[in-house]
């Protein structure tokens, strides 16, 4: 059994007390933010993937995708809390079988995003997590490949927006009329 749910200010409190600013990690001038301490406490671990749960169901989601590699590990328990199907979004060459591929630009480069061709139908609504949104291209490119299996977005759901990269901007337009929710905004 789970407690009550927090209040939204007090999950967002709770979540980023248990979220380790690494600095200089992965390269100088990058604060990387850590949520190994939050996966580690059951407390809020379990409310964060009680909020994202009820996110899905709220909104109709059928099926919950997962953006490697941290979105998987909030994804898939948020997809079996709200009895749901989990379906991984993959760095290309990752997946077997038959992919659709959408390529993205970083702020570094560029990157592709996979998912298995037959995995969704026009009958499902997907809502897409994540752990962070920064500048959105991982999230944009996961939302365009749903869109190509004939699936709907039913949202976004991210445990934290780094709001001065911009990544919202960039997302919303794929969202169309979904909803967007960041649990922590930094």
């Amino acid at each position: 059994m789970t407690a009550a749910a927090p209040e939204p200010g007090a999950l967002a409190e709770l979540l980023l007390s248990r979220i380790r600013d690494v600095v200089d990690y992965p390269r100088p001038g990058v604060v990387f933010k850590d949520i190994t301490p939050l996966l580690a406490d059951p407390e809020a671990f379990t409310a964060l993937t009680d909020a994202l749960a009820a996110f899905a169901l709220e909104h109709g989601a059928t099926k919950v995708a997962g953006l490697e590699a941290r979105g998987f590990i909030l994804a898939a328990p948020v997809a079996v809390r709200a009895g749901l199907g989990f379906v991984p979004v993959r760095k290309a060459g990752k997946l077997p079988g038959a992919t659709l591929s959408q390529a993205y630009e970083l702020e570094y480069g560029s990157a592709e995003m996979e998912i298995h061709a037959e995995g969704l139908t026009a009958e499902d609504r997907v809502l897409v997590v994540d752990d962070v949104l920064a500048t959105g291209g991982p999230a944009e490119a996961s939302l365009r490949l749903i869109e190509r299996t004939g699936a709907r977005v039913a949202g976004l759901a991210v445990l934290m927006e780094l709001e001065f990269l911009g990544g919202r901007a960039r997302v919303l337009p794929a969202l169309a009329d979904a909803p967007y929710q960041a649990l922590i905004t930094v």
